[in-house]
């Protein structure tokens, strides 16, 4: 078995019992036993815990997600619905595993697992963002991961509580979520576009500094000697 493969039998077989388990070292082990593994698999494969399978569940729902979501008619819609259809298809990823996530949730909100928390999530929002095209590299490539990062943690357990198949109440919750972050963009366009015509505050003070800034009519030093002398 390669590691690969016997990384996905212990996740496999731990999303079960960590539904009732909850995520621990004794869980583990018994998912590597239960996966047909010898002793101390789980440590072999998982060196840092449950914090370190879980984090190899969410990249196996992102790399699940981003299938999906290159196979959908990208071009043919506006880049607000690829973004929430985005967000719903990672969230769908989860499955009939819900009881999992939120005892996955339970136990990243831990001291020890909150920089694991982060960075899944705003790997969630990477992949998204790469998976409808985005060819961002300036600032605009993290304030886009950033905000979106803020939506899948907020929507994850409004998600989550959502009995319903069709998750009526966690789509909704999302497309206010996306309204949220659709409004603050068009405030960023708006500032950036009135600021547009503004000097350059640097500009202006080395102008100032080298004595190129002046009001108009008003003549410059050389200009005064010049009419003192009466060559202008």
């Amino acid at each position: 078995m390669s590691p690969t493969d016997a990384r996905n039998a212990i996740l496999d077989r731990a999303l079960g019992a960590a539904a009732f388990d909850g995520w621990t070292d004794a869980m583990m082990a018994k998912a590597a036993t239960d996966a047909g593994l010898p002793d101390g698999a789980d440590a072999l494969y998982f060196p840092d815990g449950a914090v370190e399978l879980i984090a190899y569940w969410s990249g196996r729902m992102d790399a699940e997600a981003r299938v999906q979501i290159e196979a959908l008619d990208l071009a043919s819609m506006k880049i607000r619905e690829r973004v929430t259809e985005g967000v719903a298809i990672r969230l769908d990823q989860i499955g009939r595993h819900e009881e999992a996530a939120r005892r996955a949730q339970g136990r990243l909100s831990l001291p020890d697992g909150l920089g694991t928390a982060a960075k899944v999530t705003w790997a969630a929002a990477d992949m998204i963002w790469g998976a409808i095209g985005d060819t961002s590299t300036d600032a605009n490539f993290y304030s886009k991961r950033a905000v979106l990062s803020g939506v899948l943690a907020s929507t994850a357990p409004i998600w989550l509580n959502d009995s319903l198949p069709d998750k009526p109440d966690g789509r909704a919750f999302l497309n206010r979520r996306i309204e949220n972050v659709m409004q603050f963009e068009k405030v960023k366009a708006t500032v950036r576009k009135a600021s547009g015509d503004l000097p350059n505050p640097a500009e202006v003070l080395g102008r100032m500094r080298y004595g190129g800034l002046r009001q108009k009519g008003v003549p410059t030093r050389r200009e005064k000697r010049r009419i003192r002398r009466g060559s202008l």
